[in-house]
């Protein structure tokens, strides 16, 4: 769905991301993992048209980025940000529906408030709905944000994309899961889910794919077993990374 070649960033001549290619198929969640400033946010950036790579192309479903009409794109296309600056008294519900602006017009009555309530109820926030979003915590508005995303392309992620930048940061032990199920009943309906991480147990849990990025490159871009390897990750890390299988789970520690 989505494929990228030849990616260059540079700011102020220097190369922020270096020749990276990328590709996130169908009915699968690909993680962007690496070291603060390894260049997972801005090749993210890049993949959803937000900054414009200095060389490099990117295609979604085989046609340029650039061909796309903004509100074709933004039907079938929806992104995550890491942080938003949403502050105004808007209801939780009302934030929701704003996903659902590249469709109006299109549906029946009712169709969009049924969407954007089953946005919610997907993130455990439906109780929420009629709350003021600006007294909700960190962790809410991170969900909230998500639910937005959810509304606008759909749960039934067939022949859609979701992008995301560390949509789990904020979150307690169970939202973060609750998040990356989300996330994989999205890609087993046929979507594709982009998102960058920090977490390793989380990405080796749900990713079909890791791409880690170490100084604006790829180190490694696979399934997550072949690139999650002590090496590699003390590599991209500068630490020493210890990998612990404990049954059919693998999990990861430092030192």
């Amino acid at each position: 769905m989505i494929d990228a070649r030849g990616i260059v960033v540079e700011r102020m001549g220097r190369p922020i991301v270096s020749d990276v290619n990328f590709r996130a198929a169908a009915g699968g969640i690909t993680a962007i993992l690496g070291a603060n400033g390894a260049g997972k946010s801005t090749l993210l950036r890049v993949l959803c048209g937000d900054c414009r790579p200095d060389r490099g192309s990117v295609r979604y479903f085989g046609r340029p980025l650039a061909d796309w009409r903004p509100v074709e794109l933004a039907r079938r296309r929806a992104v995550v940000p890491q942080s938003s600056a949403l502050n105004f008294p808007f209801t939780v519900a009302e934030v929701v529906l704003q996903g659902r602006a590249p469709h109006l017009e299109r549906g029946a009555p009712g169709v969009d408030e049924s969407a954007a309530a089953a946005a919610l109820d997907a993130v455990d926030l439906a109780r929420a709905a009629s709350r003021d979003y600006t007294t909700l915590s960190g962790g809410e508005r991170q969900r909230v944000h998500l639910a937005r995303a959810l509304a606008q392309v759909g749960l039934d992620g067939g022949g859609r994309c979701l992008l995301l930048d560390e949509p789990t940061s904020s979150l307690d032990l169970r939202h973060q899961h609750d998040v990356l199920r989300v996330l994989r009943r999205f890609a087993d309906s046929g979507g594709c889910a982009v998102v960058v991480l920090h977490d390793l147990n989380l990405c080796m849990r749900y990713a079909d794919k890791v791409v880690l990025m170490h100084y604006g490159r790829v180190l490694g871009s696979g399934d997550a077993n072949a690139i999650l390897t002590p090496d590699w990750l003390g590599i991209a890390y500068g630490l020493r990374v210890r990998r612990i299988e404990a049954g059919r789970d693998v999990l990861f520690s430092a030192g």
